[in-house]
């Protein structure tokens, strides 16, 4: 791979595009696929503000649940802003080939296969950060998927299932073996779930030990972070998922930072009315109205998090059953606060 830090300075290689497979990303800040919250709304406004790949949220290798709502809609949308990328969960070789063959055919552009997700839920099911205790398991996932589709597949993982078991250099290397084309890496392991802070030795470890991107995630939660992490890591790309919840546009700031040496400053009043309400909006209609409201309230918390004396009109607004009302409490909400 062109050693592009040799020929220009760190600050701008997150700007450049790279390749997955015969895809073109645009640049190397990636939003993560989160449960429950990387729907369709939420990845546009991450393109939006310049994300080079969002992921959706994780669709089941169930066929039994395939047919349901919920499902429907996580899978490929010709609304999407950039590539159409979809990650599976499961653990059965043959239902994940099926499942990456369904989104394919569904208009998926890039099949992403979860190994890292810590949930109880997930991992009790032998999915998830689980597979990391099995590594032939873990080959022959791999291999069905990558077989079953014409597009680029990638992976997803942890550095390990405990302190005791850190195998993500040997899990990166079948990965690259079974034809995978990019792994990310979130540092810590299954045990750590999301306590502590991540490590990142792990993930430059990687890198030194195979030819296909390598995505560094984990704690990455501002312009400068995301900076120290790259220079570190030496990735080919940075992931954030859970600052960009309330935050989708810290994918612009970063880029910011990154090109002119300096925070961006921050969003007005008026600059965040004009981003929130339209994305409750947008929920409401992508989920319908009962649904809809339900998703509103946990982005509305994130997004007025930081605002003086906003716990009140948190509180009220997880009352509120109603769409419109939803958004008439907003619209008096960003009138009235200051953001600290």
């Amino acid at each position: 791979m062109r050693n592009i830090r040799a020929l220009k300075g760190d600050i701008y290689v997150l700007s450049e595009s790279f390749n997955i497979g015969n895809l073109t990303i645009k640049n190397r800040l990636i939003a993560a696929p989160m449960a429950g919250i990387s729907d369709l709304p939420f990845r546009s406004l991450c393109y939006q503000f310049g994300a080079g790949l969002a992921f959706s949220e994780m669709f089941l290798a169930n066929a039994q649940v395939w047919h349901t709502t919920q499902s429907q809609q996580k899978m490929a949308s010709k609304e999407e802003l950039g590539i159409k990328a979809v990650q599976i969960v499961g653990s059965d070789p043959d239902e994940m080939a099926k499942t990456a063959e369904l989104n394919a055919l569904h208009g998926a552009e890039l099949i992403d296969i979860n190994m890292g997700c810590p949930a109880k839920k997930v991992n009790k099911k032998l999915a998830g950060s689980s597979l990391l205790q099995y590594p032939e398991l873990v080959e022959q996932i791999l291999l069905n998927v990558v077989q079953a589709v014409n597009i680029p597949v990638t992976l997803k993982i942890r550095t390990g299932w405990d302190k005791a078991h850190k195998n993500c250099i040997e899990i990166a290397q079948i990965a690259q073996k079974c034809g995978i084309k990019a792994v990310t890496i979130h540092g810590r392991t299954r045990e750590c779930l999301f306590r502590g802070s991540a490590e990142y030795d792990s993930i430059k470890q990687v890198k030194q030990y195979i030819t296909i991107p390598v995505i560094a995630n984990g704690d990455i939660t501002s312009p400068e972070k995301a900076k120290e992490v790259f220079q570190y890591t030496k990735a080919d790309a940075i992931m954030l998922g859970r600052a960009a919840q309330g935050r989708p546009w810290i994918f612009e700031e970063i880029a910011f930072y990154l090109k002119y040496g300096k925070l961006k400053s921050e969003k007005s009043n008026d600059e965040l009315r004009q981003i929130v309400l339209p994305h409750i909006e947008a929920l409401h209609r992508f989920y319908g109205e009962k649904k809809g409201l339900l998703i509103a309230r946990k982005h509305v918390f994130w997004y007025t998090k930081h605002y003086v004396n906003s716990d009140q009109f948190r509180r009220l607004f997880s009352e509120i059953n109603d769409a419109k009302q939803q958004i008439d409490a907003l619209e008096a909400f960003f009138h009235k606060t200051t953001v600290n």
